[in-house]
């Protein structure tokens, strides 16, 4: 994984991933990203460091599966990542471009479309969500107070613009492209996001410096464009707010859909459980994090690879190839609930 600080970075990483405690904070993690990570490969007692994107490149059916191959070409669909804000900020208010607006101005193919899920958080920092805007607000009132705050006219009045939530551990809550959000303080983001490049229009940065004490980039002319102004408080209640519903339940697991919205190609899936749980790929790659839970092992009943143990927030991809697998808890787990939470592609 690759850590870095940010001027609204948190404390929740430094001492949970036990990083480097001289460091001011760390704002980012990307943990299952790999235009971002690397394969250590073992040769002997030599340990070679290579980039993880070369086994999608070189692999891509066995990994992708073919159907997400035709879809997205040789390119990894599914980004988690972390966002810490405990003890920390807000993030910059943000929105990102529409599908046809990326592939016009940017020549993407598709756009980033996310969720986060709440992978833990500080209640004394009372944490929010900025999610949608208020209802009845005027847009040309909006983005002229956003274009003032950039000048250093006045402070941007998020409340009476933004709408904002309340959030606790375990919520999910999907952000299609378009919708102004971003996570307040006291907030441990699990972030699971379609790839492309990083295209964020970023509104209003809290009359904030940059790590290099420099202001950081404002894109309120591109973000006006793409702002859907009908996603109010009432369009985040019933599409985008933890959108959780049962999807079953066997002796020592029950799993539950948490997302995304409808207008996003990713579709996660929550289990909770205290004993052995029976995965498929169907045909797909899957991502999935370990949210609740020391340790679990992961298991192939085919004997498709060897078992291995993952930790508490550790991400790890499942490729399609596999098929069935099982995850169950481990070492200081054993007789406790454990959680994941499962991303793959809509086919």
């Amino acid at each position: 994984p690759f850590f870095d600080p940010g001027p609204w970075g948190g404390q929740w990483m430094k001492e949970v991933c036990d990083l480097d405690r001289d460091t001011v904070n760390f704002a980012w993690c990307f943990d299952g990203v790999p235009e971002e990570n690397s394969l250590l490969l073992r040769f002997g007692d030599v340990d070679v460091e290579v980039p993880s994107i070369n086994v999608v490149f070189y692999q891509t059916d066995a990994l992708l599966g073919t159907k997400v191959h035709s879809r997205f070409g040789d390119e990894f669909p599914i980004r988690f990542d972390f966002l810490d804000t405990i003890k920390g900020g807000n993030l910059s208010l943000q929105v990102h471009p529409l599908t046809e607006y990326i592939q016009e101005k940017f020549g993407m193919h598709y756009t980033q479309d996310e969720s986060y899920y709440f992978l833990d958080i500080d209640e004394a920092d009372e944490p929010v969500v900025f999610l949608g805007l208020q209802e009845g607000i005027n847009p040309d009132e909006m983005i002229e107070d956003l274009r003032a705050a950039e000048r250093g006219e006045k402070l941007f009045d998020d409340e009476k613009f933004v709408k904002k939530w309340p959030v606790k551990k375990h919520d999910h809550v999907s952000i299609p492209a378009g919708t102004v959000h971003c996570s307040g303080t006291g907030g441990m983001v699990l972030e699971i996001s379609a790839t492309p490049y990083i295209f964020t229009f970023k509104l209003w940065d809290w009359g904030r410096l940059g790590m290099d004490g420099k202001p950081r980039p404002i894109n309120i002319e591109h973000g006006k464009n793409v702002i859907q102004w009908d996603r109010d408080a009432a369009w985040v209640e019933k599409h985008a707010l933890n959108l959780v519903a049962p999807i079953g339940e066997g002796d020592g697991w029950r799993e539950e859909r948490t997302g995304l919205n409808e207008l996003e190609f990713i579709e996660t899936r929550r289990h909770w459980f205290t004993g052995k749980v029976t995965h498929n790929t169907n045909g797909g790659v899957n991502v999935i994090n370990l949210v609740e839970g020391r340790e679990a092992i992961i298991e192939s009943p085919a004997g498709a690879f060897e078992p291995f143990v993952v930790h508490y927030a550790e991400t790890f991809i499942i490729p399609a190839a596999v098929g069935e697998y099982t995850i169950r808890p481990h070492g200081e787990s054993e007789g406790k609930e454990c959680g994941t939470l499962k991303a793959y592609v809509r086919v």
